[in-house]
């Protein structure tokens, strides 16, 4: 049976509880308050220490449970199994059983106090927003020591707080202004904006009667037709009438290759006014009607005009003739933009990644270590899921997961994790500060489309309040990111990149799975091997 990395991993690194016992709701007692709650705060770890007196009745009602908990695990002659029995005596089964007797059970009864009466203190505080389960400060023996049920005892504990946002000082403006921050991407397409300002130029194209007595049609003139099109038969004859979508009167020709259906304008080269020219053509593939993409198909043509175009050049009048009050210069920076907005888009995560980084050295912000775990956590699962997923057997990913392994992958990404995290609070910071609210309507939007989209796929498993959240906190993040970009002093260095060849790359993956599989297990061992390297480092 496989196991699931993610569930595993967070099962085994997360705190060791005892069989014998399961968690607890806060006490219900409304008489069980804390008597005396003391908070100091440590920004230099983004945690408080917290000093609370449990009540005797407290202390009395924890252990009580404990007790209970305790019974329904034992068989005791003379007592039903479940039943309610005495302290003294579930104490002495547990002393003699060897289960650490009345000691371990004030131990247990100390956990159930942090969990009822801690917690709850900490959340309440105002101010305090805490991360994760508070640690005792004190001694753990002495404090068992200490514990006596139906007497107050006081209980330090620390624990981590989200952290606020700290901006270092700048000279002018906000401090996440002028971001100085470099990425790699394509090359700008010159070729496609070549091609955009030609799109433009032919819309605004003059057309005039050809000259001369019998002028004929060449490339780069312009014609209207009449047209009717037939199936071509298998010998290339005429075979049945194509439908009246596909023929047509007065229909206007701009003499370039590519507009048309392949044949079309190179048949036409040559002919006259009055002309009919039978011509032999093929629809597009990309052809929406399913009965003609593809088919050979033979049209009449018959010439009405013939007309020289006369294709305008780029200055002030034209781009105002495009646009009102728009000069050439605004014309061309506009198509550039435009043409490139497309490449860009592929190297927003680039721009992204690192503006981060030059967010976080922004910030004076210390993360505190629950975080860091949590994030960790996360991290190391996905690692060993992906390890999974390219062929490395369960027995060999579950020998790598231990609290010591995932210690030491915790010191290898702990500054990559600290970068990162700084940079996500300070994304929901910036947000705050500038005031960017989400539109529900783009966020019902998005989410319709990931219902369609799991529709078509089978899927229909989705929890849509937590989805809905994800699509508003991505939306949040690229509104800040693009913000913080236009802002910014962005070197973007443009580099060619290598043809993306799919075939190749489909059979490089086959071969890496292919090796992967027949390596698994010297590559778990090694990756062993590498982190009891670095501990003994």
């Amino acid at each position: 049976m496989r196991f699931a990395p993610v569930a595993l991993t967070l099962a085994l690194l997360s705190p060791l509880s005892s069989s014998f016992f399961l968690p607890h709701p806060p006490l219900q007692n409304p008489t069980f308050l804390p008597a005396k709650t003391i908070v100091s705060k440590d920004p230099s770890t983004s945690s408080v220490q917290i000093t609370i007196t449990a009540t005797e009745a407290q202390t009395k009602e924890a252990y009580d449970r404990v007790i209970t908990d305790a019974s329904k695990t034992l068989e005791i002659p003379g007592f039903r199994k479940g039943s309610k029995i005495p302290a003294n005596v579930v104490e002495s089964v547990m002393e003699k059983g060897g289960r650490g007797g009345k000691e371990f059970l004030k131990k247990q009864a100390l956990k159930t106090l942090i969990a009822s009466v801690v917690e709850p203190a900490l959340k309440d505080e105002e101010g305090l927003d805490p991360i994760g389960e508070p640690r005792l400060i004190q001694n753990e023996d002495i404090l068992v020591q200490m514990f006596t049920p139906d007497e107050e005892i006081q209980l330090e504990v620390k624990c981590d707080v989200w952290p606020e946002v700290a901006w270092k000082a700048t000279d002018s403006g906000k401090a996440y202004d002028g971001l100085e921050a470099s990425y790699t991407r394509k090359p700008f397409n010159q070729a496609k904006m070549d091609e955009a300002l030609k799109d433009l130029k032919d819309r605004q194209a003059s057309l005039a009667p050809k000259s001369g007595d019998s002028p004929s049609l060449e490339m780069n003139d312009a014609c209207v037709v009449n047209m009717v099109g037939f199936l071509a038969k298998e010998d290339g004859s005429k075979g049945e009438p194509l439908p009246n979508a596909a023929s047509g009167d007065q229909v206007d020709i701009i003499m370039e290759t590519g507009k048309y259906m392949a044949g079309l304008v190179e048949g036409l080269v040559g002919a006259k006014i009055n002309d009919t020219k039978e011509i032999k053509v093929t629809f597009p593939e990309n052809l929406r009607d399913p009965n003609l993409k593809g088919k050979s198909a033979v049209f009449d043509v018959t010439v009405l005009s013939v007309d020289t175009r006369t294709l305008p050049e780029i200055n002030d009048e034209f781009a105002n003739a495009v646009r009102p009050g728009m000069t050439s210069e605004d014309l061309l920076s506009e198509v550039k933009k435009a043409v490139d907005a497309e490449d860009a888009r592929e190297f927003v995560g680039a721009r992204n990644k690192a503006l981060e980084g030059s967010l976080s050295e922004r910030i004076e912000m210390v993360i505190p270590e629950t975080l860091v775990k949590m994030q960790a956590k996360e991290k190391f699962a996905v690692m060993l899921t992906e390890m999974r997923d390219n062929g490395t057997p369960d027995a060999e990913i579950k020998k790598l997961v231990s609290p010591e392994n995932f210690e030491k992958y915790v010191d290898i990404s702990r500054d990559g994790i600290t970068r990162d995290l700084k940079a996500s609070l300070a994304v929901e910071e910036i947000a705050r500060e500038e005031n960017i609210r989400i539109d529900p309507q783009e966020i019902e939007e998005q989410l319709s489309n990931i219902k369609k989209e799991m529709k078509e796929q089978g899927e229909t498993d989705m929890d849509e309040s937590a989805t809905r959240g994800k699509i508003e906190a991505t939306l949040q993040r690229n509104y800040v990111m693009d913000l913080l970009a236009e802002r910014a002093k962005l070197d973007v260095k443009y580099e060619e990149q290598e043809e993306f060849d799919e075939k190749l790359m489909n059979q490089l993956m086959e071969q890496q799975i292919e090796l992967e599989e027949k390596a698994a297990g010297e590559r778990a061992a090694a990756v062993a091997q590498a982190a009891e390297d670095i501990e003994n480092k």
